[in-house]
């Protein structure tokens, strides 16, 4: 038997009133709780201002609930390890009332973790960033060249996160592993760190490209080795390509998760603010 997230939600309704009964709660605030929790961000090089701090103001005024921020790629340290930056990003974010939830670096797509030890020390270095930034999720990216192909470039970067998590996990933030391979090997390489400072940041289009079924992978995985989603169906409108993001929504909403989703959108007018503000309105739409 299946279900949607219309018939989980009607379900969990009709149990939260039971429930506002026998206790004399508000039915209200109880119904109010069954609708998905789900917080929509955006990343800063979506809004085409990677690296710049208009990224935060940019992403209030168009909607969104949070910015997932670039750390920037240096030679011999991060641009954002510099307080006087993070003291401007973390002011602008104050100002607009718009969190920074999560970071990107980025410079992994030049230093791959799985080959370049200097990665190691960007990584090492992104935590007290992210953390002083008042962020809890940083993006290590592996793409392209930085790309985890073979068992053995799992386990050496497997064995690393497994050295680096406890720091992690003393400043309150998590390392979300977005890549290409399937979910059942990201599995196998938290399963080797052992830590919930180690997790899954999962991207629908990227593992839609691998031909991975991301329903299926999205609902096995669930919520506890998820951090955090990109939602993309690029070059298309969300709603307008080859991903059911409606079904999306369903899976999302049956395991429960409740933290945030980044857009990580292309913009087919060229218009960046219009199209984003679509894309927006259509999720909002999905979850409300």
């Amino acid at each position: 038997m299946s279900c949607t997230r219309r018939d989980f939600l009607a379900w969990g309704a009709t149990g939260l009133f039971m429930t506002a009964l026998a206790n004399k709660v508000p039915v209200f605030n109880q119904l109010l709780a069954a609708r998905l929790p789900l917080k929509i961000g955006v990343t800063d090089w979506n809004l085409e201002q990677e690296g710049k701090i208009g990224a935060v103001a940019m992403a209030k005024r168009i909607g969104f609930d949070g910015v997932e921020i670039s750390l920037g790629v240096g030679t011999d340290k991060l641009p954002l390890s510099d307080p006087d930056l993070q003291r401007q990003y973390i002011e602008a974010s104050r100002k607009s009332t718009l969190p920074i939830e999560s970071t990107c670096l980025e410079i992994l797509h030049r230093d791959a973790l799985k080959s370049n030890p200097l990665a190691r020390r960007w990584v090492a270095d992104s935590i007290p960033i992210t953390r002083a930034l008042g962020a809890r999720i940083i993006l290590l990216p592996f793409f392209g060249k930085a790309a985890l192909r073979t068992p053995q470039e799992m386990n050496y970067v497997s064995d690393y996160l497994k050295e680096i998590a406890p720091e992690a996990e003393k400043a309150g933030v998590i390392l979300g592993l977005e890549n290409t391979i399937s979910a059942e090997d990201n599995v196998r390489i938290l399963d080797r760190v052992n830590s919930r400072a180690v997790r899954i940041y999962y991207d629908i289009g990227n593992s839609t490209h691998g031909k991975f079924d991301i329903l299926k992978e999205i609902r096995w995985l669930g919520k506890e080795r998820i951090c955090q989603f990109h939602l993309k169906d690029n070059p298309h409108y969300l709603g307008k390509g080859i991903i059911n993001i409606p079904a999306v929504i369903d899976a999302i909403a049956e395991i429960g998760f409740s933290d945030w989703a980044m857009l990580e959108t292309d913009s087919p007018s060229k218009n960046v603010e219009a199209d984003l503000r679509t894309n927006l309105n259509y999720v909002r739409g999905l979850v409300s």
